[in-house]
C-alpha cells in the first residue's frame, strides 16, 4: 500500500467518523429531551409556557425572511414573502392546522416566484 492510498483511506475514515458523530449528536439532541421529559412531571405553568414554543419558532422564521437586511441601510420588505403571508394567515385563521399553514405558505410562495 503506497503512502497516497493510505492517506486517502485515513481521510475517508475521518470524514465517515465525523458524519456519524454529527448524526449521533443531532439525533441525541432531539431524542434525549423527549425521553427525559416523559419521566419528569412538569408544572402546569412550564407546560403552558412550552406550548408556545412552536408558535415562537414559526414566527421567528417568518419574520427573519420577511425583511432583508443590507449593511448601512434599513431592512427592506421582501415582497414575495409579504404577498405569500396573506393566504397563509387566512389559512391559519380558518384551519388552525400547522400542516395546512405550512403547505399554503409554501404553495403561495412557489406560485408567486413562478410568475416573477
Amino acid at each position: 500500500m503506497n503512502r497516497g492510498s493510505l492517506s486517502n483511506m485515513l481521510s475517508s475514515k475521518i470524514i465517515l467518523t465525523t458524519i456519524v458523530g454529527c448524526g449521533l449528536v443531532t439525533w441525541l439532541s432531539r431524542v434525549l429531551p423527549i425521553v427525559l421529559l416523559k419521566k419528569i412531571k412538569l408544572s402546569e405553568g412550564v407546560s403552558e409556557f412550552l406550548s408556545f414554543v412552536p408558535i415562537v419558532i414559526m414566527t421567528t422564521l417568518w419574520f427573519s425572511n420577511l425583511f432583508t437586511a443590507h449593511q448601512g441601510q434599513l431592512p427592506q420588505l421582501n415582497m414575495d414573502y409579504a404577498l405569500a403571508t396573506i393566504p397563509t394567515i387566512i389559512s391559519a385563521i380558518a384551519t388552525k392546522s400547522l400542516l395546512v399553514i405550512v403547505v399554503v405558505g409554501m404553495a403561495s410562495l412557489a406560485i408567486i416566484r413562478m410568475f416573477n
